[in-house]
């Protein structure tokens, strides 16, 4: 018989509220990826692309939630956090978390182009850094995944 993970409603639960950062995104114009980083059960910030907004390279998903995460709580040692992530994190976003001691990543879609937590490379799994992140992938990766097809087609 197969067990369903414990924690697999609460993913799915907040990987949706990562999805409707995504969709604003999309409405902004900005590639669709939305981020929601997790503390105790509750979210302590939600974070979506801002890179045409803002003119910024580094305005994804995930630095623009870790930063609110670490200006609100004060400090950025977020220990005993999970980030959602809708995408792959790229090896900027990874290391980002890393140095900011999240211990959980949970994304949706893969990202086969720049995905640096298995796809192209597994920065995660380096034993050499002094920080490991658990990842756990593919929690609603067809609507994670839909949203940027979508998002793409439409612009071509």
């Amino acid at each position: 018989m197969l067990r369903k993970d414990p924690d697999e409603k609460k993913d799915q639960y907040f990987m949706e509220l990562a999805l409707q950062q995504a969709k604003v995104a999309a409405t902004l114009g900005d590639i669709p990826v939305g981020a929601v980083l997790v503390h105790q059960d509750n979210s302590i910030t939600l974070g979506h692309n801002q890179k045409e907004i803002l003119n910024d390279p580094t305005a994804h998903a995930e630095i623009i939630t870790i930063r609110k995460a670490a200006e609100q709580i004060r400090t950025w040692r977020l220990i005993n956090t999970t980030l959602y992530v809708t995408l792959e994190p790229c090896c900027m976003c990874i290391g980002a978390i890393i140095q900011a001691r999240i211990t959980r990543l949970v994304f949706g879609a893969a990202d086969p182009k720049s995905g640096a937590c298995g796809s192209l490379m597994n920065i995660p799994h380096e034993r050499r850094l002094n920080h490991h992140v658990m990842v756990t992938q593919g929690i609603l990766e067809q609507p994670c995944g839909e949203i940027l097809t979508s998002f793409f087609q439409y612009r071509r």
